[in-house]
């Protein structure tokens, strides 16, 4: 009998989604060593089924409703990921490891709240944004309009985290988003200024209420979609006064609604994430 997996999307932001009794048996009969290394077979690809994540449902959780076990395309763990987490949330609702609509996923960024809706998109409450440097963690003590060296390049964005970090620039010029966030990400990612490494986000302004988004995702590189990149460049986008408060972010694979209604004089407002999550197949590994 072989491993049960699902294959999940958001905006092109794809996951394979695994439960840890398919995971055990893949221990048993493919002797990988570990999840990280599960993850790595899993996401190749070119020899495995090709994502950017494994997601793995926990069940075994005292404060609240469901957790996941989340990794990158590289064996990497991540806190968060807003397109996982709408994917992660349909499929808890729709094979019943949750009984309700709106429930809580405990996550290494904590507890977070996503609704399955019944137009089929699901929208994440993604918590507060986290600006503290040391939290981010970003090592300057400056987080908004920092410049930052690369290459032949000083780019000045803004360290924001939404549980895992991120540092979102602003382009205002003719430039191409995807061709800057694949030459200049990598070397961002890496950068000293952050010790746990970054998520790399690109921006265009389009109008006070659409920007057009590209990432360059820590763990996995250039990737359609990144629903903690568009909830912290909206964040960004209204500290810097760019744009106002609900937004569409229009990224490669699609489009995802932002809505913070904070300030640069208050920022303890929740985030809020709304798009789409979809199957693409359900299949049984060999």
């Amino acid at each position: 009998m072989g491993i049960k997996v699902t294959k999940m999307q958001g905006c092109g932001n794809d996951f394979v989604i695994m439960e840890y009794e398919e995971y055990l048996k893949g221990i048993d009969e493919k002797k990988w060593e570990d999840i990280p290394q599960a993850a790595k077979k899993l996401c190749d690809r070119n020899f495995g089924i090709g994502a950017d994540g494994l997601i793995i449902p926990n069940k075994n959780v005292k404060d609240s409703d469901i957790g996941w076990f989340f990794y990158n395309s590289d064996g990497s763990t991540a806190q968060m990921c807003g397109n996982g987490m709408r994917c992660f949330a349909k499929y808890a609702f729709d094979k019943n490891l949750v009984n309700k609509k709106e429930f809580t996923v405990k996550t290494l960024a904590g507890n977070i709240t996503p609704k399955v809706c019944d137009d089929g998109t699901v929208k994440v409450n993604m918590s507060k944004p986290i600006l503290e440097p040391e939290k981010i963690p970003f090592i300057p003590n400056n987080n908004i309009n920092y410049k930052i060296s690369v290459k032949d390049r000083i780019f000045e964005g803004t360290a924001i985290s939404m549980g895992n970090p991120h540092f979102i620039i602003f382009i205002k010029d003719d430039e191409d988003l995807l061709k800057l966030a694949k030459e200049y990400g990598p070397y961002i990612e890496t950068a000293a200024e952050f010790p746990e490494k970054t998520n790399v986000e690109f921006v265009k302004i389009r109008s006070y209420q659409k920007t057009e988004l590209r990432v360059w995702e820590r763990g996995c590189g250039i990737t359609l979609a990144c629903g903690t990149g568009a909830c912290a460049s909206v964040v960004a986008g209204v500290l810097n006064g760019y744009i106002e408060n609900s937004v569409d972010v229009h990224l490669l694979g699609g489009t995802v609604h932002v809505d913070w209604f904070g300030s640069k004089d208050n920022t303890n407002f929740n985030v809020f994430l709304t798009g789409p999550a979809e199957y693409v197949f359900e299949a049984e590994l060999a």
